[in-house]
């Protein structure tokens, strides 16, 4: 199973880096597998420090300003317990891990790390359509790469429809932030 969240690892002077990330999990959460590609901070940081943070959120503008490299600074963290690594304190749950192998054979490198350490600082709010709606953009919004412009288009109509029924102010915040970025790619030359 995947989980979206958010990944915090350190570079070798020690500087946060904030990254979505939907690793595959074991059911007790114990284990996952990372598969950041080679091009990526997330990748660099675990390469020279084999260990990190991932974080269960439930701030979805967090995750959309992090996939779509629009975060304003690094939100307030606090000292990780077992690693060196921070702690994102306005997370649900966290979970220090240690890398325990890895394969970079192909671009998406694979990761296998073992939970060191779990916490948790409050209850995740509960679900709410317009949150998966603006967590669904944000990774249609990574791929426009990938997908004609007409199916983004079409995708993001229909992911509006719950965000206006549902959203709060930063559900919406993060949905315009989404269509925003998506109109810059468009017209670019």
């Amino acid at each position: 199973m995947i989980v979206e969240g958010i990944v915090t690892t350190l570079s070798e002077s020690g500087e946060v880096n904030v990254a979505p990330m939907g690793p595959l999990v074991d059911e007790q959460l114990e284990s996952f597998v990372f598969r950041p590609f080679q091009t990526s901070t997330t990748y660099q940081n675990l390469k020279a420090r084999p260990c990190g943070v991932f974080h269960i959120v439930d701030d979805v503008l967090l995750i959309a300003e992090a996939a779509l490299n629009r975060m304003q600074g690094t939100p307030t963290t606090f000292a990780a317990h077992q690693i060196p690594g921070r702690v994102l304190a306005d997370c649900c749950r966290w979970y220090e891990f240690e890398v325990v192998d890895f394969d970079d054979k192909s671009e998406r490198t694979s990761f296998s790390v073992r939970v060191v350490y779990q916490g948790r600082l409050r209850d995740m709010f509960g679900f709410n359509r317009a949150k998966h709606a603006v967590l669904e953009a944000t990774i249609l919004a990574t791929r426009l790469h990938l997908i004609p412009e007409a199916d983004v288009r079409s995708q993001l109509a229909a992911l509006q429809s719950p965000v206006q029924k549902t959203a709060g102010p930063r559900e919406q915040s993060a949905f315009e932030l989404v269509q925003q970025y998506v109109d810059e790619w468009y017209s670019k030359p």
